[in-house]
């Protein structure tokens, strides 16, 4: 497969929010797109939307053979089973990828495991929402976010370009490329470091009726603790080395602050603040 054409048949494994984003993005350019996900409620809810051409909620030989693409949006244990039960059904030369929030021993094992004549190239697209469902899958998410590629030296520079195109083809505003090591890194900081703080934040004062009296300020950084519980955690037990890291380094800076305003030091807290300002600018999502 050696690029992204109009006549590319694509398959999405599982509809919840991510696939579903995928599956209406990828619709509305004109793809075929068919899903195999668990419930029925879901194929008709992206049948009645226009995200699908077609659906099953069972892993019927027809549906994966005459895909092109393949993207699993699956919790990882779930989608290293459904690759290693399910993969004598690819057909040669199959181009699979994913939506995976951790890579470091998702894509040795899968690559592994696969056929040598079906290829897996990772990715991970950096935007989502805190509400779990097809119901709540929205592609405009994809616009200004990040789109990351981890391949590795099984790789072939076809199925990168293929992969790029389709971070194209969803619109995200910028594509990278790391390995699966440094984006385990990467992602430790700016993804599962951010869930426990907001999490954590959530748990540690529950004086009762404190919803009635917050900003807008609790309320941005507290968003993404309304998370799905078996999917986050998986992730941050298989990039454990890698969070406890980020969350010492947090703790430490914190404590650093708080002797700050302990001692005092309103000029220290200052620049850090300065600090933080300039830093956090850089973050901005880029305007159309």
């Amino acid at each position: 497969m050696n690029t992204l054409k109009n006549d590319c048949n694509i398959l999405i494994i599982g509809l919840g929010v991510m696939g579903g984003s995928y599956a209406r993005a990828l619709s509305k350019k004109g793809y075929c797109v068919r899903c195999i996900t668990k419930n029925q409620k879901d194929i008709d809810y992206a049948l009645a939307n226009g995200m699908i051409r077609e659906g099953s909620t069972e892993v019927e030989p027809a549906l994966v053979q005459q895909a092109d693409l393949i993207i699993f949006a699956l919790y990882p244990h779930i989608f290293v089973d459904w690759v290693g039960q399910y993969q004598h059904l690819f057909r040669p030369g199959t181009l699979i990828t994913d939506v995976t929030g951790v890579k470091g021993s998702i894509v040795s094992t899968v690559q592994e495991m696969l056929r040598p004549d079906v290829e897996f190239i990772a990715a991970h697209p950096m935007a989502g929402r805190e509400s779990s469902g097809v119901e709540y899958s929205d592609d405009r998410v994809f616009q200004g976010a990040n789109f990351i590629i981890t391949p590795t030296e099984r790789n072939s520079s076809e199925a990168i370009a293929v992969c790029r195109e389709i971070g194209e083809v969803l619109g995200f505003a910028r594509i990278s490329q790391l390995s699966p090591e440094e984006h385990d890194r990467m992602i430790a900081f700016l993804s599962q470091l951010t869930h426990c703080i907001a999490v954590t934040l959530m748990t540690c004062n529950e004086t009762p009726m404190m919803e009635q009296y917050s900003g807008d300020s609790f309320r941005d950084l507290t968003r993404i603790a309304k998370i799905n519980d078996v999917m986050w955690s998986e992730l941050f037990m298989l990039n454990r080395d890698a969070l406890l890291e980020q969350m010492d380094a947090f703790a430490d800076e914190f404590d650093r602050f708080r002797q700050m305003l302990k001692n005092g030091d309103s000029d220290g807290m200052r620049d850090v603040m300065k600090r933080a300002t300039a830093r956090r600018t850089l973050f901005d999502k880029p305007k159309n």
